[in-house]
């Protein structure tokens, strides 16, 4: 026996299988993103590491060849 389909049966199966289309693509799509905000902090979160590490190494330095007694500041 041959199964038949009505054309509002169809057109509930097109539409069924593009939004799981799309909802895939949203997912796949929020899934780069929240990969590359996360890159983006990490990269931020070093630069700023560095800054503070060439802060504190150049008061460092700074300290050290300061002359006692000599205000040439």
């Amino acid at each position: 026996m041959k199964d038949h389909l009505s054309r509002n049966e169809i057109r509930k199966d097109a539409v069924q299988d593009s939004v799981e289309a799309a909802a895939g693509m949203v997912g796949q799509v929020a899934t780069i993103l929240t990969g590359a905000v996360r890159d983006v902090a990490g990269a931020i979160g070093g630069f700023a590491t560095e800054i503070f590490e060439i802060r504190d190494s150049t008061r460092r330095a700074a300290a050290e060849h300061e002359l006692p007694g000599s205000n040439d500041r």
